[in-house]
């Protein structure tokens, strides 16, 4: 009991000095440690469906990526221009490493909710969540083709997308996730496999997106097949 006094008392000194407190290895490991997310999982089959209001729950998303200013059109175009993907219509595989700054690696996940939480991808992984750009790329292969149809998203915050190379949505300032707060043009999806990228930018605070498909009608399209395998 001596000996648990003198240390307490050593400790309580210490901390009224303004000193740093001595850590053991393993106090260093257990307080670096984070639980993995419970929203989201690695995938466990080659493909996976839309869910049945047509979410994309599968996706590769890339570590953030520091980045600054305002999260106006311009300054995120400029910030997406600085550091782009080396291509729109190439499908990385999990653990490859981007070419940008920090060398982030991708991750494939299934998300167990309509949205996926980049919160929750980036916090297990010590990896910032503010002022940051994430990027996301999952397929889609359709039966068929499927004309004027539209790819419905919401985002936390800004963000930008593309299908088969075409930037389609753009969304932008401070803002929560909505579902279908931004909805593209009519489009064409061919049949077959069909390539979508997102960039996220967010600013601070929580970040999410979600995405799915509109029929000619704006009803959710649900007989469409996810897939992350290289083209």
């Amino acid at each position: 009991m001596k000996t648990n006094r003198t240390f307490r008392k050593y400790m309580l000194a210490m901390v009224a000095l303004g000193l740093a407190l001595p850590v053991s290895n393993a106090m260093a490991d257990e307080a670096t440690a984070r639980p993995p997310a419970k929203t989201l999982a690695r995938p466990a089959t080659k493909t996976q469906s839309v869910d049945a209001r047509g979410f994309i729950r599968r996706w590769l998303v890339l570590e953030p990526i520091p980045t600054s200013g305002p999260l106006t059109q311009s300054a995120v175009q400029a910030a997406l221009e600085a550091k782009p993907l080396p291509n729109m219509l190439t499908v990385p595989k999990e653990g490859d490493v981007a070419n940008l700054e920090g060398q982030p690696k991708w991750h494939a996940l299934d998300t167990k909710l309509y949205n996926l939480n980049l919160y929750h991808f980036a916090w297990p992984l010590s990896k910032p969540t503010s002022n940051v750009v994430f990027w996301a790329v999952t397929t889609i292969d359709s039966p068929s083709e499927m004309q004027g149809v539209r790819l419905a998203i919401g985002s936390n915050a800004a963000s930008n997308w593309w299908l088969n190379g075409e930037r389609v949505i753009e969304l932008y300032d401070d803002r929560q996730t909505v579902i279908d707060d931004g909805v593209s043009k009519r489009l064409t999806l061919k049949k077959g496999r069909n390539v979508i990228v997102a960039a996220i930018v967010n600013g601070g605070g929580a970040t999410d997106f979600c995405a799915r498909f509109l029929d000619a009608n704006d009803k959710p399209i649900t007989g469409l097949t996810v897939s992350l395998e290289p083209l």
